[in-house]
């Protein structure tokens, strides 16, 4: 084989490569909006039942549905402006070569040892908040509108931070590797349906940053003093504080680690 093939073959891998790199993100950020996934769904259920409009020879069907084709994707557009406009957003701020800080053990027992001080003193004192932290995705756009801080994590700075009187208190707290990034961050809240009407702004918040980014968001509740993360565009509610520790710690753990647990659980098995 001489070189001219070669380098053909090399093109037509890169090309697929390429292709696959940007189904996988597009598809990865599609999953954690879910107005997004409600669009994938309504188009996957128009070209069913166009397929078998066509096999039961259904023709006032399938003329209806060749116009929803045709003009579908303009209107899509149009309508969901925002929804694709967030999935783009979500590309953009997609760290590709991993460019946030990667936390040794002792690092992240000790992220996890401040906040959950932090978290036991205002459950007890019915203090609300909301602790956001940051992964792959990155928060800038959330970061650069709120009170910088740039402090190593401590339970004390986060008691502050909350305090009722501080005029922090109502907004969120980022952090990105060991260090406080930022506070009074306000985040849009979710729009989800099934979310319950009884859950406030900080719930909605978190859910809705978990929603369009990989962020672990924490909360302890104002009211009840109900500790929730939310994570994967899912809200785990009401955990305890055992439960809420040990989802804290598998969500913190590097991809990588949780890869290898996973293959040694497996022989274990065998």
């Amino acid at each position: 084989m001489n070189l001219s093939g070669i380098w053909d073959i090399f093109t037509k891998i890169l090309d697929i490569c390429f292709v696959w790199i940007a189904f996988y993100y597009i598809l990865k950020n599609v999953k954690n909006n879910i107005k997004m996934v409600l669009i994938v769904k309504g188009v996957i259920l128009i070209l069913i039942v166009k397929v078998l409009s066509d096999l039961l020879d259904l023709y006032t069907v399938g003329v209806i549905l060749e116009y929803a084709i045709q003009w579908g994707p303009l209107a899509i557009i149009v309508i969901f402006q925002p929804e694709i406009r967030s999935v783009l957003e979500s590309l953009g701020r997609t760290q590709l070569l991993g460019r946030h800080k990667i936390l040794t053990v002792d690092e992240r027992e000790k992220v996890v040892y401040e906040i959950m001080r932090s978290v036991e003193y205002l459950r007890k004192n019915r203090i609300g908040a909301l602790i956001v932290i940051e992964r792959e995705i990155s928060l800038e756009e959330y970061i650069k509108n709120a009170t910088k801080v740039y402090a190593d994590i401590s339970d004390s700075l986060l008691e502050t931070i909350f305090f009722p009187n501080s005029p922090l208190h109502d907004g969120g707290v980022i952090i990105q590797g060991d260090r406080i990034t930022c506070a009074g961050a306000v985040f849009k809240t979710s729009m989800n349906p099934n979310v319950s009407k009884r859950l406030g702004t900080r719930h909605r918040a978190a859910l809705g940053i978990a929603e369009e980014s990989d962020a672990i968001a924490l909360v302890v509740s104002e009211e009840t003093g109900r500790l929730s993360i939310a994570v994967d565009s899912k809200l785990h509610y009401n955990l305890d504080y055992d439960e809420f520790r040990m989802m804290l710690i598998d969500e913190l753990k590097p991809k990588m680690e949780v890869f290898f647990e996973a293959d040694e659980s497996d022989g274990e098995g065998e």
